[in-house]
């Protein structure tokens, strides 16, 4: 038999990487001269990846050993990316060099000398799934109280998960971020806490949370694994900083060891997850941990025009607590970024989507150039269902299109069992929601809801053979449909409400820890649903059918693999295209009106509108609906907008071919409609 042996490739004694030439001067100072502790300042799209990259290089080209470097990142696409990266410009894979998320290098540790603290090294990990299976099974064990507002298991993994990262008590973390959470039951939630902490220890098993502060208490209880480590790693490299949790910052000053050869990339101006755990003050106060460290700022943005860059900075200069940096770029100047105020969001809607059609048509812009960000998901209802009438193919990115998420099919599957009670799979969902009902009984119910003459003859049933708390579950469905048959069937908003007012609202409580969030989309919905004069016409548009008709892209080959960008901006951090709108940009929404209930809340969301408007490479588009559906009445534009000189932008007056909603300004300079102001005329007279 033949035998082939791979070599390891070494770099040849003459390899050298021109790092002036490879590198911009900013990138070229934290490149060579990072030594002892490090921060480096990396504005948005200033190229901090090809800085880390090139930090790595230049020390294994001075002769570290690749076991001596720690190369820490937050996603398994990041790590994988910067690893390919170093080999392509080495031209050689450094065998040894430690990289990874935290979490990976958290297990590795852990297998390798969690004994010292009394973890077995072939321990189980749990992903959420499990883990939240775990704590069902915790919940099984005790009594669990039949209010519906007693949190699900959900639920009371994330306040696990949270109390672990924040290194708060389950207590303090219900008090200061779940206060729908009703006092009394603080005592049951931590006691599935302890039992589901003991599970776990008896099973083997750590979960995502245990990675990181089972290595803390590794690091803080063992001397002797701490001085290893410290040892180990002579350079530590930590890349998104500001997204750091409180654990982790731990974990990077215990392995900093004497050396305290850390350096941390990151951008304090894009801190925008203190909901995941996220400590901003783990990049301020780097300075203060580490006295002797130097601070290097990436300012050279190689992704926007100045136009843009120069609106960001003027914005983000209202947050006081920052490092101070001003984005530039060598790119031409471009389009001032424009300033769109519409009517409503339907109008503001309809500008979107003929801007995207103007763009494609007349400026080749491809629609996965274009992206359409928004502050909460419920903003997206008007813009879905309108690039749907255009026939505009579009993606949601890192989550479901709005009608496609739980909340939004639970509470249109009532209606559409009032509209159709043959309709199998909307009883499903319907029956499921309810407390005592699984999927076996769920399919004993609907064989015999499938035996009725109509939805009537249902909703009087009173015994389908079951176990109490099944019954007491149908019954439960009963009622609520009880409620709706006594409603017009045309008045889709008040059907809506009459869910959500009949234990919904408490179900998202006791279920989700955004359940604000989905009791805004479903309250937008009902809003929206006042534009209909026919529940099936309603029906028939929120299922996003074929019967939308309109625009099309003309003029072009198949396009059929693009898609204009829908997104959070949460979602979008990291990413980047052509053209992108910022929509909803009024006070309440954006910034979000929880904000101000919360110290520093409203920083973080300037920090958000920040992270928006750094996504446009070439043209920025901010929009407004002047006129309030939710509310019935004037929206004030956002105070980020407020914020602006005038100059930052160019202010569009937007008009219909029907030229009744021309757009003008009155003695305020603030843009109204004539049409607009006339109907407010109008209702005013009404309610007089």
């Amino acid at each position: 038999m033949q035998q082939y042996t791979i070599k390891n490739i070494q770099p040849t004694s003459d390899f050298k990487i021109d790092y002036k030439s490879e590198l911009n001067d900013e990138q070229y100072r934290a490149v060579v001269g990072a030594e002892g502790p490090c921060l480096v300042l990396a504005g948005a799209g200033s190229g901090k990846t090809r800085t880390l990259v090139y930090r790595v290089a230049y020390l294994l080209e001075r002769g570290v050993k690749p076991n001596r470097i720690l190369l820490v990142t937050f996603t398994n696409k990041a790590a994988r990316e910067m690893m390919s990266r170093i080999e392509l410009i080495l031209k050689f894979k450094p065998k040894g060099l430690w990289g990874g998320t935290f979490h990976h290098i958290g297990n590795r540790c852990l297998r390798m000398y969690g004994k010292h603290i009394g973890i077995d090294s072939n321990f189980n990990i749990l992903d959420a799934e499990d883990a939240k299976a775990l704590v069902k099974s915790c919940l099984s064990s005790i009594a669990v109280p039949k209010d519906k507002s007693f949190p699900k298991a959900d639920l009371i993994y994330k306040i696990i998960s949270l109390s672990i990262n924040l290194s708060q008590p389950v207590a303090e973390v219900i008090c200061e971020r779940f206060s729908q959470i009703n006092e009394k039951y603080i005592d049951l939630i931590m006691s599935v806490a302890d039992n589901y902490q003991t599970k776990k220890k008896k099973a083997n098993s750590l979960d995502f949370d245990d990675l990181l502060s089972e290595w803390n208490r590794l690091l803080l209880e063992s001397q002797e694994i701490r001085e290893k480590l410290a040892k180990r790693f002579k350079y530590i490299l930590v890349d998104e900083y500001q997204d750091t949790n409180h654990i982790q910052g731990e974990i990077v000053a215990h392995l900093a060891g004497q050396d305290q050869n850390v350096l941390v990339v990151g951008d304090d101006s894009q801190s925008i997850y203190s909901f995941r755990g996220a400590d901003v003050s783990n990049i301020l106060d780097f300075p203060k941990i580490y006295p002797k460290s130097q601070t290097f700022k990436l300012e050279t943005n190689y992704r926007s025009t100045p136009e843009i860059l120069r609106l960001a900075n003027q914005s983000i200069t209202y947050n006081s607590n920052q490092f101070k940096k001003e984005l530039h770029t060598n790119k031409k100047p471009g389009i001032i970024p424009v300033l769109a105020p519409l009517e409503d969001s339907r109008q503001q809607a309809n500008f979107v989507c003929q801007r995207i059609l103007d763009l494609a048509r007349d400026e080749g812009v491809e629609l996965s150039g274009m992206a359409i960000l928004f502050r909460a998901h419920f903003q997206s209802l008007e813009m879905e269902l309108e690039l749907n009438k255009r026939n505009i193919p579009y993606v949601m990115r890192g989550g479901l299109r709005f009608f496609e998420q739980a909340h939004i099919k639970d509470v249109i599957s009532y209606l559409k069992v009032t509209a159709n009670f043959h309709d199998e799979v909307s009883w499903q969902r319907i029956l499921l929601l309810q407390a005592g009902i699984g999927q076996v009984n769920a399919s004993s119910i609907w064989r015999k809801i499938s035996g009725a003459q109509d939805i009537k003859e249902v909703v009087q049933m009173s015994s389908v053979g079951l176990s109490a708390k099944a019954e007491y579950g149908f019954g439960q469905a009963r009622n609520i449909l009880k409620k709706l048959l006594v409603i017009d069937k045309n008045d889709i908003s008040a059907m809506i409400d009459a869910v959500l007012g009949s234990g919904y609202r408490e179900y998202l409580k006791s279920k989700f820890e955004n359940y604000q969030d989905r009791i805004d989309d479903l309250t937008q919905l009902a809003l929206f649903a006042e534009n209909y004069e026919s529940r099936e016409k309603f029906l028939t548009d929120t299922a996003l059918g074929e019967s939308f008709k309109g625009d099309k892209i003309a003029d072009h080959k198949d396009r059929s693999e693009e898609a204009v960008v829908l997104s959070t901006i949460h979602q979008a951090k990291g990413l980047e295209w052509k053209a992108v709108f910022v929509i909803g940009l009024v006070d309440g929404q954006f910034p979000n009106a929880r904000a101000y209930d919360i110290a520093t809340g409203m920083e973080e969301e300037r920090r958000l509108f920040y992270v928006a408007v750094t996504r446009a490479q070439d043209q920025l588009y901010l929009t407004y609906p002047m006129f309030s559906l939710n509310s019935g009445n004037i929206n004030q534009m956002s105070q980020f907008i407020k914020e602006l000189p005038d100059d930052a932008y160019e202010p569009w007056q937007i008009s219909e071919q029907d030229t009744e909603n021309v757009i003008y300004v009155d003695e305020d300079g603030e843009s109204v409609s004539e049409n607009f102001w006339q109907r407010m005329a109008n209702r005013r007279n009404q309610d007089n």
